[in-house]
C-alpha cells in the first residue's frame, strides 16, 4: 500500500520539488491548501492531476486537526512559512505566528489525531513529522562551519521564529515520543525561487539586462557569505530524515561558501557581461542586523543519510540564468508572465 504524505507549503519552491520526489517514490501526496488559493496557478500546476488537496491554514488549529484526520498521513512535511527574511522586520508578529506558532499547531494536530500523551512514549507506527528549520537560526554564528551542535544566535524575527519551531519539534519528540525531526537547511535555490530572493533577483536581472530590457541591478551587501545549494537536492534529504529508525535533527548544506558578489559574477559571466557595469550598491537594501557568514558542516548528514549534493553553486546560477533568459524572452514576446511559471 502506498505511503501518504501531507505537505504544507506545497506550492512553494521546496514543496513543489518535494511533491515531485515523493510522487517518484510511489507516494500518495496531499497538499495543504489555504483559503481560495488555486494550485493550478502555482508551481505545482503541472502536477495537479497527480496530487490531492485538503483545506487548512497554519494559523487555524481546528483546520489542521481536520486536515490530518482526513488525510491520515504516514508523513507530514511542514514547509509552510513566510520565507523572505527581510519581510520579517516589517511583519514580525505575522512571521512569528506562521513560522513559529504554526509549527506548534501542526505538531498539536498530529498529537491529537495520533492520541499521543505525556505518559505514552511509543515510537512505533505513527505519523512522522518533518520541520523545515533554517540556517538563519545560527545567525551570528559562534563557529564556522555550523553543525548540529552549534548554538543558535538568530539575527532576524524570521530566525527567532524558526528557532522556536525547531525547539518545539524537539520538545514534542522528547515529551510525547513523536517521530519529529528538523532539517537545518542552508540556503537552497532554483529557477522556482521567488523573485524577491537575492539569487533569483540576480538571475532575472542578468537575463533582462542581456536582452536589453533592463539597465541596472540594485543590491545591498555584496560581501555577505552563504552556503548555497540546489533545492532539488535538499528535498531528498528531507525525505531521508523520515526513513531512519530513530528521529534526529540534521544540518543540510554543501559546505562551500560564496559571497553575493560571487553570485553576481557567476551570473554575469555566463552571459558575457561585466557585472561592474551594471550593479548599483543600495544602502537601503542592507539588513538591520546582517548575517555575515553561514556555512554547513553536513558530515553527519552525509554519513548517516547517505546524502550528497549534485549541483554546485556556479552551475546553479547558470541554470537559473538560462531559465530566466527563456522567461524574459517570453515576457518580451507575449507580455506579462507570472514569475511562478518560470519553470
Amino acid at each position: 500500500m502506498s505511503k501518504r504524505a501531507l505537505i504544507t507549503g506545497i506550492t512553494g519552491q521546496d514543496g513543489s520539488y518535494l511533491a515531485e520526489h515523493l510522487l517518484s517514490q510511489g507516494y500518495q501526496v496531499w497538499g495543504l491548501n489555504r483559503g481560495q488559493a488555486n494550485p493550478r496557478k502555482s508551481r505545482v500546476s503541472r502536477l495537479v492531476s497527480e496530487l490531492s488537496f485538503v483545506d487548512g491554514d497554519l494559523m487555524d488549529q481546528a483546520s489542521l486537526v481536520s486536515a490530518v484526520d482526513k488525510v491520515q498521513p504516514d508523513e507530514v512535511y511542514n514547509l509552510g512559512a513566510i520565507s523572505f527574511v527581510p519581510m520579517s522586520w516589517q511583519q514580525a508578529e505575522l512571521v512569528s505566528e506562521v513560522n513559529g506558532m504554526g509549527v506548534l499547531r501542526v505538531l498539536e494536530a498530529i498529537r491529537m489525531v495520533s492520541g499521543l500523551n505525556g505518559s505514552r512514549h511509543d515510537s512505533g507506527a505513527q505519523i512522522r513529522f518533518y520541520q523545515a528549520s533554517s540556517s538563519e537560526m545560527f545567525g551570528k554564528a559562534a563557529e564556522t562551519p555550523q553543525s548540529e551542535t552549534t548554538r543558535f544566535h538568530p539575527r532576524s524575527p524570521y530566525g527567532v521564529a524558526k528557532a522556536y519551531g525547531h525547539f518545539m519539534t524537539r520538545n514534542y519528540r522528547e515529551s510525547f515520543g513523536m517521530y519529529a525531526v528538523s532539517g537545518m537547511l542552508f540556503n537552497h535555490e532554483s529557477p522556482r525561487r521567488g523573485a524577491e530572493f537575492v539569487t533569483r533577483k540576480i538571475s532575472l536581472a542578468v537575463a533582462r539586462i542581456k536582452l536589453g530590457h533592463q539597465e541596472k541591478l540594485h543590491l545591498g551587501n555584496l560581501d555577505a557569505v552563504r552556503d548555497w545549494g540546489y533545492a532539488g537536492d535538499y528535498v531528498r534529504a528531507m525525505h531521508l530524515m523520515l526513513q531512519q529508525d530513530e528521529p534526529s535533527d540534521y544540518v543540510v548544506g554543501t559546505g562551500a561558501m560564496h559571497s553575493v558578489r560571487d553570485a553576481v559574477r557567476f551570473a554575469f559571466d555566463h552571459v558575457g557581461l561585466d557585472w561592474r557595469d551594471h550593479v548599483v550598491i543600495d544602502p537601503a537594501l542592507v539588513r538591520p542586523a546582517e548575517v555575515e557568514i553561514l556555512c554547513a558542516d553536513s558530515a553527519r548528514t552525509r554519513a548517516e543519510l547517505g546524502w550528497e549534493p549534485t549541483v554546485d553553486f556556479p552551475e546553479l546560477m547558470r541554470m537559473m540564468v538560462d531559465s530566466d533568459l527563456k522567461q524574459a524572452t517570453r515576457e518580451h514576446e507575449y507580455g506579462d508572465l507570472l514569475l511562478a511559471a518560470s519553470w
